[in-house]
């Protein structure tokens, strides 16, 4: 094969151009259309976060269609993280602009840094929800809000797992779970969308109150505490962070989890001799005052709590005790087993 002929030395133009095309920041480029996409927003958003920020795409190579470089897309997806974090638009692009983004070959691999508690504490709340009814809610609530309309599980984690550190586990669940779920039930209600969003935030919540449980070695307890739903009841997310808070307190627990058959629950009981059961009923079609009565008697007696919204209206046998909200459940448990 008869070898290419040499060519002559570029010049430097021609050196700048073979840079600027291997450079990593210009050699993977999205359109507007496709950073939409990516982000979960509007197009005319993208060009508004341009035009009064500065957030746009930084190729500026003639004609109309400007694409985004990887470093651009890294720089959204602060200012979007920022917003999820309860951020106004102004105070997330700020956020973004000063931010050094990691180099474009790694951008795919890197998570955007982690924002603290208090960055954005700034007197006015942004406008909260984005699709979420959350009126008089808290600022990490409308963030949770609008990460789990984002489908950003992972932004919905570390915005309980703050809110957990700061604040416990019961104001987490009773000011920024509780109001969230809420919201999304009301949304769906309202318009028939949104399962899978409550289906996401259903799982991020239960993960984020089984890392808030610790293990109990050595419980204040001599017997355990059973956490079961009524049997056909499959809603037992509200179970986890009684679990938590109780395990925060010594208390030693069993979960026997969702829609335990009868017979499974009463050798359960038969089994492991509990100081306390709660059953949880979501609804009041699971809410069985004959499960309850079924239960077996043991030697040594025997709490039997009962919660959930389908108890409200409906009987309660004695010797059951009826537990409304998540304190108020922990402290009766506590008083009754130590």
């Amino acid at each position: 094969m008869t070898p290419p002929e040499p060519t002559a030395a570029p010049s430097d133009g021609a050196r700048e151009t073979v840079a600027a095309e291997d450079d990593p920041a210009h050699s993977v480029t999205l359109s507007v259309a496709a950073v939409a996409r990516r982000l979960g927003v509007a197009p005319a958003t993208l060009r508004t976060w341009d035009r009064r920020y500065g957030l746009g795409p930084s190729d500026h190579t003639t004609g109309r269609h400007r694409k985004y470089a990887p470093h651009d897309v890294a720089r959204l997806e602060l200012m979007q993280r920022a917003l999820l974090r309860g951020a106004s638009s102004a105070e997330a692009a700020k956020y973004a602009l000063a931010t050094p983004v990691p180099h474009p070959r790694l951008v795919r691999k890197t998570v955007a840094p982690v924002l603290t508690g208090g960055e954005f504490d700034t007197g006015s709340p942004p406008a909260g929800g984005r699709g979420l009814k959350l009126p008089g809610a808290s600022r990490l609530a409308r963030g949770v809000g609008r990460a789990a309309l984002a489908m950003d599980s992972a932004a919905v984690q570390v915005l309980l797992a703050d809110s957990i550190a700061q604040d416990g586990v019961i104001a987490t669940w009773d000011d920024v779970v509780r109001p969230v779920l809420a919201a999304i039930a009301a949304r769906w209600e309202h318009s028939g969308a949104g399962v899978e969003v409550s289906h996401l935030l259903d799982e991020c919540v239960l993960a984020a109150m089984v890392r808030a449980t610790p293990i109990v070695a050595e419980p204040r307890n001599h017997r355990p505490v059973l956490l079961a739903c009524m049997p056909e009841e499959r809603h037992n997310l509200p179970l986890y962070p009684l679990a938590a808070v109780l395990a925060e307190r010594g208390i030693g627990i069993r979960q026997l989890g969702a829609a335990l058959p009868l017979d499974a629950l009463a050798s359960a009981v038969r089994r492991t001799a509990p100081a306390a059961v709660v059953l949880w009923a979501q609804l009041p079609r699971y809410a069985d005052p004959g499960a309850v009565t079924a239960l077996p008697r043991t030697r040594q007696q025997v709490r039997v709590f009962v919660g959930g919204p389908g108890w409200e209206r409906g009987v309660v046998p004695s010797p059951a005790e009826r537990i409304n909200g998540l304190a108020e459940a922990a402290d009766a448990i506590e008083r009754a087993v130590c």
